[in-house]
């Protein structure tokens, strides 16, 4: 296997929360280990992930940006932006896409991930949250073509935000991964970050992580993985598929 392909910079765009951390924090503690600067953006405010009767929508949405902000430190993340949309009422909007697009000339990423918007059900237990479906599509659409071209959201050139091509996008939770990420150097960090979301989660989900990573792995050279759908938009020097450990 050829090196790995470490981006300059890479943003993360989810819709909770916790969801990177689920997604792609073995892959980013890779990246920023290595020296790429990771950017996360947050969409909702996660306010309605709470069975406490005592906890109210404010208090919660304080509590899990907080709970973010402490995950992202412990993989190395150097920027947050928590654009703070209602938990559970996401849409593809006109205005989410400018929000992101915002965000995406601001950074100027090399690789964003996202959510694929395309996976409805992983496998036969789980649908997929709306809120995940519609961040994906926001940010895909936001990365191509909104971001890229000059004269879409043209308000945002009076914010000196010039256009940006972003090379890749690399959508995670999905069954149509044609690329995948040795997370065994990693996979203690990803259980710390998840750890950090004690209003979200318990000590159960460092076995849920073992398995999500062995999963992963099926077929790949190593134990534990995280695997993505990437799409090539530009070509940055070092990248291919293959270096990365693809699909068969």
């Amino acid at each position: 296997m050829s090196e790995e392909y470490i981006p300059g910079s890479a943003m993360v765009i989810v819709a909770h929360p916790d969801d990177a951390e689920f997604l792609c924090a073995g892959t980013v503690a890779k990246w920023a280990g290595a020296g790429s600067t990771v950017t996360y953006v947050v969409i909702t405010n996660g306010n309605k992930g709470s069975e406490d009767p005592e906890m109210t929508p404010a208090k919660l949405a304080e509590v899990r940006e907080a709970e973010q902000r402490a995950a992202g430190a412990i993989l190395g993340v150097k920027h947050f932006e928590f654009m703070g949309y209602e938990d559970g009422y996401l849409q593809h909007t006109l205005g989410l896409r400018r929000d992101l697009t915002r965000v995406v000339r601001r950074y100027r990423p090399e690789v964003v991930i996202c959510f694929d918007p395309t996976q409805r059900f992983l496998g036969d237990s789980y649908a997929n949250h709306p809120d995940h479906r519609a961040s994906g599509d926001a940010a895909i659409d936001a990365i191509f073509p909104s971001a890229r071209d000059r004269l879409t959201f043209p308000g945002l050139l009076t914010e000196n935000l010039a256009p940006h091509k972003v090379a890749a996008i690399w959508m995670g939770g999905t069954e149509k991964a044609n690329t995948f990420i040795d997370i065994g150097p990693t996979l203690e960090l990803k259980k710390k970050a998840l750890l950090a979301h004690p209003s979200q989660l318990g000590e159960e989900v460092l076995q849920f992580v073992l398995e999500m990573g062995r999963s992963a792995a099926e077929g790949q050279p190593f134990e534990f993985a995280e695997g993505f759908r990437v799409i090539q938009l530009e070509e940055p020097a070092g990248f291919s598929p293959e270096a990365e450990g693809g699909a068969e």
